[in-house]
């Protein structure tokens, strides 16, 4: 994939992600995700597994989003791009959760069709750090 479209479609799909864990809409997120899309999450945490289709993938998201009561960014690092179908991006991410700020980092490969991701495996650099924070569960009402 061409690095510049490859930048291009993860900015995107970042910015909406964003806007999404922040409380706005998902259509922006659907939009860059194909019908039957894959995300794969390894761990134990509460949101390990493997989701599978549109309307999995985006209650995967919006638990993330609940979890983290509305406070998850992602700050995107490096771009990995080859003449393939797949490009990793590294990310970091920080969110309140549990009454506790917390930060990681991810290496998120993804699988392009048409302009739009087909799959994604989520790799924690450090997996035990990624379930703990995961598995923390966030104090209060949700949204507040």
């Amino acid at each position: 994939m061409d690095r510049d479209a490859a930048a291009d479609l993860l900015a995107r799909l970042h910015r909406s992600q964003g806007e999404f864990y922040a409380g706005g809409s998902e259509a922006a997120v659907r939009a860059l995700l194909t019908d039957d899309v894959a995300w794969h999450v390894p761990g134990t945490s509460l949101i390990a597994g493997d989701y599978r289709g549109i309307a999995d993938v985006l209650a995967y998201f919006t638990r993330r989003r609940d979890l983290a009561g509305r406070t998850m960014r992602m700050h995107p690092r490096e771009l990995l791009v080859g003449d393939g179908s797949h490009i990793a991006s590294m990310t970091d991410g920080t969110a309140t959760i549990g009454a506790a700020e917390h930060s990681w980092s991810t290496l998120g490969l993804y699988r392009i069709d048409h302009d739009r991701v087909a799959e994604c495996w989520l790799l924690p650099l450090d997996p035990g750090a990624f379930d703990r924070i995961w598995s923390s569960r966030r104090e209060g009402p949700p949204g507040s």
